[in-house]
């Protein structure tokens, strides 16, 4: 089976392909976008989604945006570049990825400051490319680092979703399930709901499927009770940030199954890039977490599901103290107490 690329050029490599996750489980449907509008609501109403994922489609993007100004000059290009990398950067507050990767392509620009249009948007292809490349490799580094923790048998608990539909790769929490998997080892995985966008059961447990990994889709309150009877042996999950001090941003939810994890002894890890570390974030209490819209809580499959006039709180983050975390799994290796990821 075809490895899935949830993010990545188009063949003709003028427009950026994504899978529109908004379309799954029911319908696997590719998208090409070609314009900034295009890529930030793409980014915005979670059509990709990951923090990996979206850093890499705004470089390839951002890249794609500028391609109808190739004819200009090489400064009418840069400041296009800085219009559209700001309006990017700005779709979704939380995943540092995104913010990273628009200052990585703008400090590309800056350095070639000289250039004409057409060297100057090769140099962005190259450097989006190797973005792309990047996370593709980082993906099989945290999954060969993780695969201690994922012994023959395992029984593993992730939340949302941080498998190859939220990277340009095979993931990062489940990138230690596809390596163990690949392995031969027998490896299953409880997948949280998780409410309200069910990442868990649209996103996780579709794509553990199609790679024929065993999963069972959990309601959210259903973890620790699985815990107490000792069928879960550890717990993945991802993150869009990471503070300095190991405190880690990720999807509403996360911090509960912290929490049931550590009452009942089960060793809890994060995996993420090393680009998903914020070093200019001390502590996670200074994280910015994204507050998105009531109806996402109001409505699910499309029935109502809630009093409109309701008053709904709709975080799309919460924060997981370091103290709960066990380590944290970079592609640059795996990261124990106390964090300090200051260089």
């Amino acid at each position: 089976m075809e490895p899935i690329r949830s993010v990545q050029w188009s063949p003709d490599g003028r427009a950026l392909r994504i899978i529109d996750q908004r379309r799954l489980p029911a319908a696997c449907v590719e998208l090409d976008l070609r314009t900034v509008d295009q890529v930030r609501d793409a980014i915005s109403t979670l059509a990709v989604r990951g923090a990996p994922a979206i850093g890499v489609a705004a470089a390839i993007g951002l890249v794609t945006a500028l391609l109808p100004f190739g004819n200009e000059s090489g400064a009418v290009l840069i400041s296009k570049l800085a219009t559209f990398a700001a309006v990017l950067a700005a779709a979704r507050p939380t995943a540092v990825n995104l913010s990273w990767a628009m200052a990585r392509m703008s400090a590309c620009a800056d350095a070639n400051p000289n250039a004409g249009s057409a060297e100057l948007l090769a140099v962005l292809r190259a450097e989006a490319t190797a973005i792309l490349d990047e996370d593709r490799a980082m993906c099989e580094a945290i999954g060969n680092y993780g695969l201690a923790f994922v012994p023959d048998g395992a029984r593993v608990l992730t939340h949302c979703n941080a498998g190859a539909l939220a990277t340009a790769g095979i993931g990062t929490a489940l990138a230690p399930v596809y390596v163990a998997h690949r392995l031969g080892r027998r490896v299953s995985v409880f997948a949280n709901e998780t409410r309200p966008l069910l990442q868990g059961s649209r996103l996780t447990a579709w794509e553990l499927g199609r790679a024929g990994i065993p999963v069972t889709i959990l309601t959210d309150g259903m973890a620790a009770s699985l815990m107490r009877q000792r069928e879960i042996d550890i717990v993945l999950v991802g993150a869009d940030r990471i503070a300095a001090n190991g405190d880690t941003a990720n999807k509403i939810g996360t911090y509960a199954v912290a929490v049931a994890a550590r009452h009942h002894g089960i060793p809890f890890y994060v995996c993420a890039p090393r680009s998903t570390v914020d070093r200019t974030t001390a502590s996670g209490d200074a994280i910015t977490i994204e507050q998105r819209d009531a109806d996402e809580v109001r409505f699910a499959g499309g029935g109502v599901v809630a009093p409109a006039d309701a008053t709904v709180r709709n975080p799309a983050f919460d924060v997981t103290p370091a103290a709960l975390i066990t380590g944290v799994i970079t592609d640059a290796g795996v990261h124990l107490p106390p964090y300090l990821f200051t260089s």
